[in-house]
């Protein structure tokens, strides 16, 4: 019997991407089903073409070069500096880009599924995703879920 993975993304920030990607192109590679459902502003990873940053303000555990208080965070050019920063020390370690590891699960056959909802309500339409996806609502993807030996909420 296969081992089922169910995972909800709700969060679109580029350290947010990283979890739900890499633990289902994970578990898809140790022969897992899969499944991904974006909702709210995780649904932003599944667009063509999203230029997802990072925030330090709110996120205190970001390692930062020097010591920001939380005050000069709010300086306008803090969330570009600490989103160059981000991918700077991802590409220096040779981590895979959220996107290449998002194709992989494509190719591994894990389902991305569309919060039906959150699509109606942000007035997204089929063009503006990535191919691939399956819209759903709560109820399809809660079913799956109940049937799952791992769930987890990003």
């Amino acid at each position: 019997m296969t081992k089922k993975v169910a995972i909800i993304a709700s969060k679109g920030t580029l350290d947010n991407a990283y979890p739900p990607f890499l633990l289902a192109s994970t578990a898809a590679a140790l022969g897992f089903e899969v499944k991904i459902f974006f909702t709210f502003y995780g649904l932003t990873l599944l667009t063509k073409d999203p230029d997802l940053k990072i925030s330090p303000l709110g996120n205190p555990a970001m390692p930062m070069p020097v010591p920001i208080p939380s005050i000069v965070q709010i300086i306008p050019g803090l969330e570009w500096f600490a989103t160059w920063m981000m991918k700077r020390k991802l590409k220096q370690k040779g981590v895979a880009s959220w996107q290449e590891l998002r194709d992989i699960c494509v190719e591994s056959e894990v389902e991305l599924i569309a919060c039906q909802m959150t699509v109606d309500l942000f007035d997204y339409n089929s063009e503006d995703f990535i191919d691939g996806i399956s819209p759903g609502g709560a109820a399809t993807f809660l079913e799956f879920a109940s049937e799952a030996d791992i769930t987890l909420y990003i």
